[in-house]
């Protein structure tokens, strides 16, 4: 890749990209303005147009796009070496955040103090996810059809307890067959990020309008992901083959399906990991998946660094070690490892193409339909959330393939339904943001420590 005589070094391309790690909180909202502020506004490395047309192909891809933006155009500015740089220090703080919130939490989680703390945090989190609900709602939801596919995912969820990846290939296929039978609803643009948004690419900026790559950029970028895939799955196969059926080996695999699967960000994906990490492995109790979510959102980095939590709890209960800490932290990293590492291969291979991905009419109509059935599942998860926070006691109904978590009314929790209900104000009504709302909340339940009410 050619550059120009101020184009920035490594080590200083390293230090915006650290700078930019460390301001990672808000989710991908937060960190997508946070990356376009840096990079596009004050420091020109590129324009608005080629921002985009980053952005677009991310989502496109399975996995969190914020941290798969900050790898592309750290590729596009430094080839392979500039991607991991760009990831790797994406995701670090939020490792490392997350892996000692972990360790207190399988320490001190009993304790009145930590556990008010929170108890606070699941109220916030509620009325985040509810946040995350409406606003992809507007966005995605923009005719009668993708109403439809959203209503549908979500009985087909909450109903009827249908896997996530099932629910995404419905969608997926739905959205591809109205796309070539030229129906207007599946036309392009319509939830996932048009392929056709013009933008008039700044000629100042460092990256210039070039459009197309030297065939060696590309050849590297294609050894990487092969690489990439290799050191993602060699330790899933050797777990597989070496301890089958040890709590390392389900982390492995469930973990790398998640990798593959995690379509529109990582509250759509929390729906099947509180079905399956709760429900199937029993892992963690539904309480404790909300805390993880809470210790997510207050820390730098990808939502999705909660998987790190989830697969944590699990080994430090499953795996019978004489040592529970060490079990948990390698289980914690075991999961960070399988979902992040596909990341990587998914840019070394698909970026150099990216422009022929985004001219397909019919995928980009998938994604758009999967966007949709996505709304449903993130409202499913909310829902799932409010009954685990509000009530106490949840009943489990069944009528052939109708499975239904509903809640006994005599169990609520007015403390916690109050504190709810507040977060709610304070997101909708005041529009605080996710620190001072999720600060505010945290300080909320210790207060009500002190005094005795939780």
């Amino acid at each position: 890749m050619q550059q120009r005589k101020d184009f920035p070094t490594l080590m200083e391309a390293a230090k915006v990209w650290a700078h930019i790690a460390a301001l990672s909180f808000g989710g991908p909202a937060g960190q997508i303005a946070v990356m376009h502020r840096m990079l596009v506004e004050e420091r020109k490395w590129l324009g608005d147009g080629r921002f985009l047309h980053a952005l677009n192909f991310c989502m496109l891809l399975p996995g969190p796009e914020a941290q798969q933006l900050a790898t592309y155009i750290g590729w596009l500015m430094h080839g392979v070496r500039g991607a991991l740089m760009a990831g790797l220090l994406f995701i670090l703080p939020g490792v490392l955040a997350i892996m000692g919130l972990s360790w207190i939490y399988a320490i001190y989680g009993d304790t009145g103090f930590v556990s008010a703390l929170f108890f606070g945090l699941k109220a916030a989190v509620l009325a985040i996810v509810l946040q995350a609900v409406v606003r992809l709602g507007r966005r995605a939801l923009r005719n009668a059809a993708m109403f439809a596919i959203a209503a549908a995912s979500f009985v087909a969820i909450f109903a009827f307890g249908a896997p996530f990846p099932l629910i995404v290939a419905a969608a997926a296929l739905i959205g591809c067959a109205g796309a070539k039978a030229g129906w207007g609803a599946f036309a392009a643009g319509g939830g996932h990020g048009s392929a056709g948004t013009a933008r008039v690419e700044d000629a100042l900026t460092l990256l210039g309008a070039e459009s197309t790559l030297p065939q060696a950029a590309r050849a590297g970028a294609f050894r990487a992901g092969l690489v990439a895939l290799v050191i993602w799955l060699l330790p899933v196969v050797a777990l597989l083959l070496l301890a089958p059926g040890s709590v390392f080996a389900d982390i492995a695999s469930y973990f790398s399906k998640l990798a593959v699967l995690t379509f529109g960000g990582a509250y759509a994906v929390l729906g099947w990991v509180a079905q399956e990490a709760v429900g199937t492995y029993g892992w963690l109790e539904p309480g404790e998946m909300l805390d993880g979510l809470g210790m997510a959102e207050t820390t730098p980095g990808p939502l999705i660094m909660v998987l790190q939590f989830v697969a944590f709890m699990g080994a430090f209960r499953e795996a019978g070690w004489a040592a529970p800490l060490m079990a948990g932290t390698l289980g914690g990293l075991l999961a960070t490892w399988v979902t992040f590492a596909p990341c990587f291969a998914w840019i070394f291979l698909g970026a150099p193409y990216m422009e022929r991905l985004r001219q397909n009419t019919a995928l980009t109509a998938a994604l758009s339909a999967v966007t949709a059935a996505v709304v449903g599942v993130i409202l499913n998860l909310s829902i799932w959330f409010a009954i685990h926070v509000i009530w106490r006691e949840v009943t489990r109904i069944t009528a052939g393939p109708l499975t239904l978590d509903l809640p006994l009314m005599a169990s609520v929790d007015i403390v916690a339904a109050v504190l709810a209900g507040l977060a709610l104000v304070a997101v909708f009504r005041l529009r605080l943001g996710m620190a001072a709302t999720l600060s505010s909340a945290a300080a909320a339940g210790l207060g009500l420590h002190l005094l005795g009410w939780a």
